[in-house]
């Protein structure tokens, strides 16, 4: 019984994680043109890499999503995952650092303003999500 439940945190973190960003990348590839409105808000990137950026990184999203959910390339899934966080935070302090008051664009482009430190906060708890799926994976590996 303790296998069973032991291996199910795994798995439940996994979908949820791989759910989070199924979720956050539909509103984005419903709505492209916003979301490289949100992200040449943060300033960093030149206005065409943004709509680049628009158009790419949500099936990114969408993709490492489905990998993590059907449990296939779930590590390269997860790797891809946490560097996107990782990416995130560091947008995301840019941007309070230097004072923008931004929406962070990551779940509803057009959807209530969420505050960049707590935008911050979700992406450390996906980041350590990540870090947990990747240290069972690993381990399971052996």
């Amino acid at each position: 019984m303790k296998s069973f439940r032991s291996s199910m945190i795994p798995l439940a973190l996994r979908i949820v994680l791989g759910a989070i960003f199924i979720y956050a990348a539909i509103p984005k590839i419903a709505d492209p043109v916003t979301f490289a409105g949100s992200v040449a808000a943060y300033r960093i990137l030149p206005y065409f890499w943004s709509y680049v950026t628009a158009a790419v990184l949500p099936f990114l999203e969408l993709t490492c999503g489905v990998l993590l959910i059907l449990g296939v390339r779930v590590r390269s899934g997860a790797l891809i995952i946490g560097a996107l966080n990782v990416v995130f935070m560091a947008a995301l302090s840019a941007a309070m650092i230097r004072g923008l008051d931004i929406d962070c664009g990551c779940f509803r482009p057009d959807g209530p303003k969420t505050a960049p430190w707590v935008a911050l906060l979700r992406d450390v708890f996906f980041l350590a999500m990540t870090a947990a799926v990747l240290r069972y994976e690993r381990l399971r590996a052996r």
